[in-house]
């Protein structure tokens, strides 16, 4: 799937996110939070200024956020995306409380809203992962100015073709009929077994 239909599968389909900030002493804090909107330009969710999150996003715009739905763990699908958020003020307000429209009776009027502001997640690097699929089902994508790259485990030239990351591997997603022998990113694990057995050296880990 493209950038943007997974943005929407986070929305519409997960909607809460659990989403991890930084203190001032650098040290990592988490907070439930809603996604509750997205376009071509990111995500949008929405705070109040007297909050601590709030002042933590501002001393620091570096994010990270997980969403999982699933009825248990091999049912679940995930999405983790690491990127920046940036102010953009209350004019999004209206829109976001039209769609989302539970948040009118967190906030009911207009004065209440008053210490409300929105933040839009401008650029990230996201991953989707799908337990529910055998072999498991892993993608990347990014959005705003960052650039999506491949990362995880390759196979370099180094290969000999001794087969033996094959015999580890828990998905079975390494093609051993060629050499060097070429690891199937999409249903990867990222375990490191192949790594660890490899005599020849042969598989680099990238990272993102």
């Amino acid at each position: 799937m493209s950038a943007s239909k997974y943005l929407k599968y986070l929305v519409e389909e997960m909607h809460t996110t659990v989403l991890a900030t930084l203190d001032a002493q650098g040290h990592p804090i988490t907070c439930v939070i809603d996604m509750m909107d997205q376009d071509e330009q990111g995500l949008y969710f929405l705070t109040a200024k007297g909050k601590n999150f709030y002042q933590r996003l501002k001393a620091n715009e570096n994010i990270a956020l997980t969403a999982v739905k699933g009825e248990d763990t091999l049912s679940s699908v995930s999405i983790s995306i690491q990127g920046k958020a940036k102010e953009i003020g209350p004019d999004r307000l209206p829109l976001l409380f039209e769609i989302n429209e539970y948040m009118k009776k967190i906030y009911p009027d207009e004065k209440s809203r008053s210490a409300l502001t929105v933040f839009q997640i401008t650029e990230g690097q996201g991953e989707w992962f799908d337990l529910s699929k055998h072999p498991i089902e892993r993608d990347s994508f990014a959005f705003g100015t960052k650039q999506n790259h491949a990362w995880g485990y390759f196979v370099t030239d180094k290969c000999i073709g001794c087969k033996l990351c094959y015999s580890v591997c828990p998905q079975k997603c390494i093609d051993v009929t060629t050499k060097p022998a070429v690891i199937a990113q999409h249903h990867c694990l990222h375990c490191g077994n192949c790594v660890s057995i490899c005599p020849a050296s042969a598989i680099e880990r990238r990272t993102l």
